[in-house]
Parts: C-alpha cells; sequence; structure tokens
C-alpha cells in the first residue's frame, strides 16, 4: 500500500507529489480529512463535502503528525509524549499497535510503495525508518539535535530533515540512510534600521518541496540577538528556499517581512505578521499560500510573478493555525487551528482568474467533542501562541508572542540582548516550582511580568506596572499561569543519554556521585526541582525578591551586564548588583543549551572547565572526573 501526503495532488494511478509531515492529511479521493488534536489526544475523521465530523479517535499522549495509507484503512500518528507511533484502524476507530521510536516522536512521512515510514525524534535527535506492516524499527540514524519538521521526495529518493531550533536542514538518500547534506540557513544581515528583517534562522516549523520537487521552502523565525530585545526590532518572520538537489539556500528568494512580506494595510503600511507555521503551493506551482501561526493570517505568494505576497487573509478564525491541506481541484484549503481545535476553510480563485482573491468559507468546524483543557487553561494556551493584537492584548501590532522566544514554550538556543545585558532565553519548564523569576531573581510574581508585556511584547500599554493589577490583565496572567502549571503543558525533557530502560549509566552513576559529594554542585542545586531558590522566602514563607541569600556570583559576569535598579511592581526595592544570579533548575538541562545566563557557554563541559570554585568546587577534576559529572548532568530528568 502507497503513502499519501496531505499536499499530493494525485488522482487514480498517477504519480503523487511529494510530501510532507502534517497535522492534517487528506485521502485519496480528496473526501475525508484526517487531523491531530494534540492535547485532546484524538485524531477528528471528517467529511471534507459536507464538511462534518464523522468520528473522532482516541489516540496516544499528545498526537502531532499524521500519515494515511493509500487504500484509507489506516492512520500512521506519532504520538509525541507516549514516545510511539501508532497504528490506527479507520473503520474501527481503534489503535491496532504501536512502536517505540524514540524520545517524542515528531514528523513522519511514507515512502512511495508504502512499505517504509520515516519518523522524526525531537529530543532522540535521529530519524527512524519504520517497517509500515511489521511496525518494527529497521533503522535508526543521527539527524542533528532537535529534529522535527519532515519531506519527501515524490520518488522517495532523498528525504529531507530541520533542526528546529538550529535550522539546521539534512539531506538523506533513503536508499542507504546516509546524509549527504547538512547545511544550516544562512543569517540575514544586520542593517542599520532595526525594525527591518535581520537575525538568526531558528524554530523551523514545516518543510514543503515544490510541485515540481526542484525547491524546498521552510517556515520559521529570524531572531535578531544584538538588538536590546523591544518587540518591533527582534523577532521577524521568514520563509527560505533551499535547493532540493544540493541543500543549497538560495539567500535571495528567502521572503521576509517588508520585502516579499509587505502586504500594505488602507494607509499604506505594512501589515505585520508574525510566526510562520505551514506553506502549500497551488497545483501548478505557481502560488504559495503561507500561515503565520502567530497573527493568525494567511498570505498568498505569487510565484509566476515574482514571489511577493500579494494578498492576506487578515485574522483567519481560529486560534493557532498550524497546518492545513488544498483540495484535489485546488479550490480550497482545509485549515487546522490547534488551540480552538477547529477547522477554516478558504475558498481558493480558479487559477485562470486574474486578480482573484482567496475568501474564507463560513465558520470553522469544532473537530472535538470535549476539550481537555479547561476554560482558563484553554485561554492560557492561546494567549501563549497567539500574537493576534485584535484577541490578545497582552502583544503590540501582531509581532511576537510568548511563544516567539520560548519555543514550543521551551528555549530557542538564542542569548537576546536586554537592558541588563545579553540573556539566555530560558525554559519555563517547571517555571512555578522553582522559586523566584528572571537570572537575576528580580521577581516573585507572575503579574511582575507584566514589565516583559509592555516593555518586550507591546501590550497592555495602559496598565500602570506601579498600581494594583487591574481585573481585566489579571483574568490574562491568570490564564497563561493555570495552562503553564500544567503538568504535560512543558513537561520535563526525557533524556535520550540514559540506558534503553530509562536508568542512569554507569558513569552518570559515578557522576551522580561527584555532583553530591567532591564538586559540591548539590549545595546549590538542591531540592527536587534542583534549585535553592525556591528558599528564597520571607516571614510569611512566601517567595520574596528582598531575600537575596540565594543569589550567587560564580564568576560568569559578562562586560555587557549592568547593574539593575529595579521596577515599578517591585517598588524599584528589588535592585540586582552585576554578576549576582539566580540558581536554574538541572531538570532536564541537557536540552537548554547553551549555558548561563548569557548563553557564554555552549556545552555543559564548558561550563564546569570554566567554573573553578567559583561555581561548585571544580577546580582539581579529573578529565575522567568532568566526563562523568557532564554524563550525570546530561541524564537529570
Amino acid at each position: 500500500m502507497a503513502l499519501l501526503s496531505a499536499c499530493s495532488h494525485d488522482d487514480g494511478d498517477e504519480v503523487r507529489g511529494p510530501q510532507s509531515g502534517s497535522s492534517i492529511v487528506m485521502s485519496r479521493d480528496g473526501g475525508t480529512l484526517y487531523v491531530a488534536n494534540n492535547d485532546t489526544n484524538t485524531v477528528s475523521v471528517v467529511d471534507a463535502k459536507k464538511l462534518s465530523v464523522k468520528k473522532e479517535i482516541p489516540v496516544g499522549k499528545e498526537p502531532r503528525e499524521l500519515a494515511l495509507s493509500a487504500d484509507g484503512s489506516m492512520l500512521y500518528v506519532t504520538c509525541r509524549y507516549a514516545d510511539s507511533v501508532e497504528w490506527v484502524d479507520i473503520a474501527r476507530g481503534t489503535v491496532l499497535g504501536s512502536v517505540k521510536t524514540g524520545i517524542e516522536p515528531y514528523g513522519i512521512v511514507g515512502s512511495p510503495d508504502g512499505k517504509l515510514l520515516y519518523v522524526t525524534n525531537y529530543r532522540s535527535g535521529t530519524v527512524s525508518v519504520l517497517n509500515a506492516e511489521t511496525r518494527a524499527v529497521l533503522k535508526q540514524v543521527q539527524a542533528g539535535t532537535n529534529p522535527r519538521a519532515i519531506a519527501l521526495a515524490a520518488d522517495g529518493g532523498k528525504l529531507y530533515v530541520s533542526d528546529y531550533l538550529t535550522s539546521a536542514t539534512s539531506i538523506y538518500d533513503t536508499a542507504t540512510m546516509k546524509r549527504v547534506s547538512d547545511k544550516a540557513l544562512a543569517p540575514s544581515p544586520d542593517l542599520p534600521d532595526r525594525k527591518k528583517s535581520q537575525g538568526t534562522p531558528n524554530t523551523v516549523e514545516q518543510l514543503r518541496l515544490t510541485p515540481d520537487g526542484k525547491s524546498l521552502w521552510e517556515a520559521h523565525l529570524l531572531t535578531n540577538t544584538d538588538t536590546p530585545v523591544q518587540f518591533e526590532e527582534v523577532i521577524f518572520p521568514a520563509l527560505s528556499v533551499v535547493d532540493a538537489q544540493t541543500g543549497e539556500e538560495d539567500t535571495k528568494s528567502r521572503k521576509e517581512l517588508f520585502k516579499a512580506i509587505d502586504v500594505k494595510d488602507k494607509f499604506g503600511k505594512t501589515i505585520i505578521v508574525s510566526n510562520p507555521t505551514d506553506i502549500v503551493f497551488s497545483p501548478d506551482g505557481e502560488k504559495a499560500y503561507a500561515l503565520m501561526g502567530g497573527s493568525e493570517d494567511l498570505l498568498v505568494f505569487d510565484i509566476a510573478r515574482g514571489g511577493r505576497a500579494g494578498q492576506i487573509i487578515h485574522h483567519l478564525p481560529g486560534d493557532l493555525p498550524i497546518g492545513m491541506v488544498m483540495s484535489k481541484d485546488g479550490g480550497k484549503l482545509y485549515i487546522h487551528n490547534a488551540s480552538s481545535h477547529d477547522l477554516t476553510v478558504v475558498n481558493l480563485p480558479p487559477a485562470d482568474e486574474e486578480g482573484g482573491q482567496a475568501r474564507v468559507d463560513g465558520k470553522p468546524l469544532k473537530l472535538i467533542a470535549q476539550d481537555r483543557l479547561n476554560a482558563q487553561q484553554r485561554l492560557g494556551k492561546t494567549l501563549f501562541y497567539s500574537a493576534n493584537t485584535d484577541d490578545n492584548a497582552l502583544v503590540g501590532s501582531n509581532w511576537m508572542s510568548c511563544a516567539s522566544c520560548h519555543s514550543d514554550g521551551e528555549v530557542d538556543r538564542m542569548s537576546i540582548m536586554t537592558a541588563k545585558g545579553p540573556r539566555n532565553v530560558p525554559s519555563n519548564v517547571l517555571a512555578f516550582e522553582t522559586g523566584l523569576f528572571m537570572w537575576d531573581g528580580s521577581r516573585d510574581d507572575f503579574y511582575d511580568y507584566i514589565h516583559t508585556v509592555q516593555g518586550e511584547m507591546g501590550g497592555l500599554s495602559d496598565v500602570d506596572p506601579a498600581k494594583p493589577m487591574p481585573d481585566d490583565a489579571k483574568k490574562l496572567f491568570d490564564a497563561l499561569e493555570a495552562y503553564m502549571r500544567m503538568p504535560d503543558a512543558f513537561p520535563v525533557p526525557q533524556s535520550p543519554f540514559r540506558t534503553e530502560d530509562g536508568q542512569l549509566t554507569e558513569a552518570a552513576q559515578r557522576g551522580k556521585a561527584i555532583f553530591e559529594g567532591k564538586a559540591q554542585c548539590v549545595t546549590c542545586h538542591a531540592t527536587d526541582v534542583m534549585t535553592d531558590s525556591a528558599k528564597a522566602t520571607g516571614g510569611d514563607g512566601q517567595l520574596t525578591t528582598d531575600n537575596t541569600s540565594y543569589l550567587h556570583n560564580v564568576g560568569t559576569v559578562n562586560s555587557a551586564d549592568v547593574d539593575y535598579g529595579g521596577d515599578a511592581r517591585g517598588a524599584f526595592k528589588n535592585t540586582r548588583p552585576r554578576g549576582m544570579y539566580d540558581t536554574p533548575t538541572l531538570r532536564g538541562v541537557y536540552a537548554t543549551a547553551p549555558y548561563l545566563h548569557d548563553g557564554s557557554a555552549p556545552t555543559l563541559e564548558d561550563v564546569i572547565q570554566r567554573a573553578g570554585d567559583e561555581h561548585g568546587h571544580t577546580s582539581d577534576l579529573s578529565d575522567k572526573e568532568i566526563s562523568d559529572l557532564v554524563a550525570y548532568l546530561k541524564q537529570i530528568q
């Protein structure tokens, strides 16, 4: 049996086109859609003609992407937090079996002959090759650090995998699964005007091959790391174009804000869009449709006429659009909204219609019967990922969401410039269990993030941070907190460095003894959450920035760091001298490189080797002891 992709436009026995992993796929005849409802742990089966949900099938935890058998009987589903791929019998609505592929499987595509499945394992840093019939893992190959998006050439000869955070694109010869190319996207050069698109590529959400298979389009962000963080100058959306044969990027074809992404409003100003999530091409390859998941927009690029965006549907109905599929006749787009769990339909003009406009067709179709999140948690998740200013008062001018820096709720491997100096973007894993907030521990209350919202994200400008928080603003922060406190919102990354049965290796056991003994790391990295920051309490037992006993100078101060004079929420009493830092948790630390407050240590070895006796007692550790200590650190979860 053959597998059919989301972007294929074949009929009958015609050769299918290239395919990409997606949260929404279409049956071979175009009559049925299948959608992965990630945080409700179901897959919806939708009648594309009647636009109705035929059934909702329970699957494993956090289904992300789907592939479909040619006979329409079987779905292959990556279940991210179940660490497995599941085989789903559509007619019965049941899971027939599963296989463990690695830690956090994400993207999936299938070979043209239907015999093989290719799966990216986000935490393991691998691609698994599976036998689609026997469910056996045939091969595992290395694929960078955080492989996610995946695409396959129409003939099945080349497999494309992108590292989510580094933007490196690997090309594999599927006959041997040898990597024949591995190249990162190029930075966009600095410009005198900091409000123009520039920066380092990261957070690659999708790979799509053009219908002719010659080019690969990648949806990602650019982060400008040397400009003080401010919503109009740091995060930019981009679509990059890579030669599918060589892996070489065509930098002149990159679509960037104010360049090829430059649709004007009625006042002649560029409409700001953010956080690209997907691209789909018309059957003739002359138009590209790009989803902007942050600002919730659809852009239409006329490739045949220079490749600029000529139309925008501003603020699509539905929250967090992440995937789409085109109807067989090229007349409709079906857009999957991951936070509102619904489906938006967009009617497309005929190819021969001069100046025709894409238009939303009716209201979105609800995909799920019952939400697993309560109303406050759902609002919080929507706010975390949304940069739609019309719907989200936390953001300004549709530029950036929380997720623009905290990619997928965690890190983006970037160190950005702030008023305090360079700061490594921290993860939100265990954020409410690890004591004070910020690298310098200058916040003790989640409402203190009004300063981040106003100063960095451009929202809630009418709120006076020195006064009690207004109820309407509190509602937003309370919802964010409710979502972020969910145990499975941002779970602790499970380590790929442990033994197959999840135990510490012998080296890690020796490293644990060093951690707790000779190196004295446990002095500060204490308690179950491996930080002493939770001890920074006052007489009432509540966290307080007044308690500075658990801030530490570990000799990592940067020449660009400056003293902090406090802020209005802290009544300017939460001052901090440069060089004093809060202890970060070590839970899942392997996944949070680079390290230290300024991101100046690329590896854990670097942290230890430069620490001396200011950061624990490591000056007299041997190379073997350092190796064992690092082995333990990489296996903490």
